[in-house]
């Protein structure tokens, strides 16, 4: 038996591909939407996808299971109680999946969701616990988080969590290699370190939740300090129970120009701007969003951008397009309109107007701190990044909350937005711009650069017990 994995670095996921040498036939575990690297990989090592498993239904992405399946005819199993609305085998507590010499031991898990399940792969030919793939049941130094049913659910999932890793999974064999889909990056999961394969025997000594020294100290740990998450979580479940749609393939992003990117724009399209924090600054399409492409691409466009509207890419050239494309889908933002041609100059040759922001260093921003009309700096980091430090007087809404917080900032002065470096803060500047906010400012290098330059920072005082 090999084990393959494949990380989603911008999800912070894993996936797995389980195969048998002997026999030829192959598992995949929790796989995404990207239907092409498992393939690849089956075919590269001589074995056949018969099975796709699902652990739970995810929040944080599109289940590529149906698009795998479609082909390559594996059967999905998933849990009875996920009550999934297309084809698939329902599986409980005891119940085997097996393809030749390969077998898989259903353990329902529930805490990170109430439907989760694990599956305990059996050693060929001796049917001793081999591996454990735990979902988010359990994972490097904990476990997925139990909120993103809503609040009435945190602790409910918290104490089936503490069940599950304390009754179920602790007990396992110390040597037991264990396979988490989250890891780190993940915003379904507590921070954690950057490994992401484990055993229990590491579990048991490190893992802070089976440390716990009874199920309400354990609650406490699993639900204190839990970041905010992406919007787009909230619809994900719903899409992965009735099943998405197949697109047979990551799509490819149509060029379109300037005149059809603003036609597609007045009939409704949203236009994402893909480029680094300072060329939106220097020039950008009016009411776009920046969401600067990186690992973590698409979960910003889902954070910031509404649902169920066709997309149009700006970006600096299309040795990209897929990588966008595939991050898109990746999370159900199938509408892809296309791309502008040429860019945004192919854009300002046409005529068409653009927008633009001031850019600051953060040596004229602290200069300007102390005219007698300081700009407002808002600080667009996540809550346990501003609890390290922050510029004296500064604003704190987090890049993902700006749009409901928008009350808290004033109309009438320049706003300075920063985040760790630039791309957090345009994003958030692009949100101020499409609400009427006019006078406002990107800080060049952000929070990194005020703090290199060793300008004077303010922390919360913290109070021991």
């Amino acid at each position: 038996m090999f084990i393959k994995q494949f990380v989603e670095t911008g999800l912070g996921n894993s996936s797995y591909l389980i195969g048998s040498e002997e026999s030829g036939v192959a598992v995949v575990v929790d796989p995404v939407r990207d239907a092409e690297m498992y393939l690849k990989a089956a075919q590269d090592n001589g074995v056949r996808i018969t099975h796709i498993v699902e652990t739970h239904l995810h929040a944080d992405f599109v289940s590529g299971s149906r698009e795998l399946s479609a082909r390559t005819g594996a059967v999905i199993c998933a849990s009875a109680a996920a009550g999934l609305q297309f084809e698939h085998l329902a599986v409980i507590e005891g119940d085997k999946v097996q393809t030749n010499d390969l077998t898989f031991q259903v353990m329902e898990t529930p805490g990170h969701s109430p439907e989760h399940i694990s599956f305990l792969a059996l050693e060929p030919g001796a049917g001793r616990p081999a591996a454990l793939f735990s979902g988010g049941a359990i994972i490097v130094g904990g476990a997925a988080r139990t909120d993103l049913l809503g609040h009435e659910h945190t602790v409910p999932l918290a104490h089936q969590l503490f069940h599950t890793m304390h009754e179920k999974l602790s007990p396992l064999p110390d040597d037991l290699a264990v396979y988490p889909t989250h890891g780190a990056g993940s915003f379904c999961a507590a921070p954690t370190g950057k490994e992401r394969v484990t055993t229990m025997g590491m579990e048991r000594r490190h893992n802070h939740l089976l440390r716990a020294t009874g199920e309400e100290d354990f609650v406490k740990r699993a639900t204190e300090g839990l970041p905010s998450y992406p919007t787009y979580f909230l619809r994900m479940r719903g899409l992965n129970q009735r099943g998405p749609r197949i697109l047979g393939g990551i799509p490819k992003l149509a060029p379109l120009s300037p005149q059809e990117v603003n036609r597609h724009k007045e009939g409704g399209a949203l236009v994402i701007d893909a480029r680094p924090g300072p060329g939106y600054a220097t020039g950008h399409i009016p009411s776009s969003y920046a969401v600067p492409l990186r690992d973590g691409f698409a979960t910003w466009v889902g954070w910031v951008t509404p649902p169920d509207q066709p997309l149009i890419i700006v970006s600096r050239g299309r040795e990209t397009h897929r990588d966008i494309a595939r991050q898109l889908v990746s999370i159900g933002y199938d509408d892809l309109a296309g791309f502008l041609d040429g860019g945004i100059p192919a854009w300002e040759k046409a005529g068409f107007p653009l927008s633009e922001l001031e850019i600051v260093s953060v040596y004229e921003l602290k200069s300007r701190l102390s005219s007698p009309r300081p700009p407002v700096v808002l600080d667009v980091r996540q809550d346990s990044e501003w609890d390290e430090g922050h510029i004296p007087g500064a604003i704190h809404i987090e890049a993902g909350s700006v749009l409901q917080e928008l009350d808290r900032l004033p109309r009438d002065r320049a706003i300075a937005a920063h985040c760790g470096s630039h791309n957090r803060s345009a994003s958030a500047l692009s949100i101020l711009e499409q609400n009427g906010f006019t006078d406002l400012i990107l800080i060049k290098g952000g929070w990194s650069a005020w703090e290199k330059a060793g300008f004077e920072v303010e922390r919360p005082v913290r109070r021991d017990g």
